[in-house]
């Protein structure tokens, strides 16, 4: 374990979903934590994107115990964290998968008592998603925010002629644009979708919502349309929703981001989070 500025780190192995381990990375104040929070990336995401190591710093030289770990089936390895060198991995993802992961991760975090006060999930896209369902049936977490977040896993599905055609390949493939990967998404993503529906759907899970909650969105984003932030309110009435003018899906941050200071939108982002936890405390 190493000090860096007000807060110590270090790096966990647990064993995660189906035989594959998660990374985590733990920044904990030298001083008594004044809460912890977990957060959690989204699709074609890993912890160390672009500016999710700054924001860590902002929030653990704040006081916070900040954690945030890879999926099982991210694609990364433990060896490589970064991008997705583990494609076979990434076919084999899903969102029961992550919701495991989820909760395997708040298991340990519980058994090794990094959890002081209280417990906040923070998910980005994809993972504001995940951590939505994970805050509706997880009783540990006490507070919750989505960055961007989707609003409905369904949605997102392709049409019924896509679908046979998926079937009868086995497999379909996304492009990531930064890493020019045509990513494996395999069949079974679609198969587990439709076996667990009720548990993955986000509309069903934010009604039940009664922590509190703030909502976060870009007014620019082109991946996830605001549209679907004003979803979420309209599902769950004592949510706070705040709209940041100018901000795109990743509130103008990008990777590689070797700034030593976040850009505009992400810090106005990270501000109106600590003034929601510090209203709460």
């Amino acid at each position: 374990m190493s000090s860096q500025n007000s807060y110590l780190s270090s790096n966990v192995v647990i064993n995660g979903s189906r035989d594959r381990s998660i990374l985590i990375d733990i920044r904990k104040p030298k001083k008594v934590a004044r809460g912890t929070i977990l957060f959690l990336h989204g699709f074609k995401g890993f912890k160390d994107w672009g500016t999710f190591n700054l924001i860590s710093d902002y929030f653990a030289n704040m006081g916070y115990t900040f954690v945030k770990f890879n999926f099982s089936y991210n694609g990364g390895t433990i060896e490589h964290p970064i991008d997705f060198p583990d494609e076979q991995a990434f076919g084999e993802n899903n969102y029961s998968t992550e919701l495991n992961d989820l909760s395997l991760v708040i298991d340990f975090l519980e058994k090794e008592n990094w959890i002081e006060h209280s417990l906040t999930l923070i998910g980005h896209s994809r993972g504001g998603g995940i951590a939505i369902l994970g805050a509706a049936e997880d009783e540990r977490v006490n507070k919750l925010v989505t960055l961007a977040a989707v609003s409905d896993f369904s949605n997102r599905m392709p049409d019924y002629k896509a679908i046979k055609t998926w079937e009868l390949t086995g497999v379909r493939y996304i492009l990531n644009g930064r890493t020019k990967q045509n990513l494996p998404m395999f069949f079974q993503f679609y198969q587990d979708f439709e076996k667990n529906k009720n548990r993955l759907d986000i509309q069903r899970a934010v009604r039940q919502i009664e922590i509190p909650f703030l909502i976060i969105h870009g007014e620019l984003d082109e991946t996830v349309k605001v549209d679907e932030a004003m979803q979420l309110k309209e599902n769950c009435s004592q949510a706070k929703l705040e709209i940041i003018p100018n901000a795109n899906h990743t509130f103008n941050g990008y990777h590689p981001y070797d700034i030593n200071q976040l850009p505009k939108e992400t810090e106005i982002a990270v501000n109106t989070i600590l003034k929601f936890l510090e209203s709460i405390d």
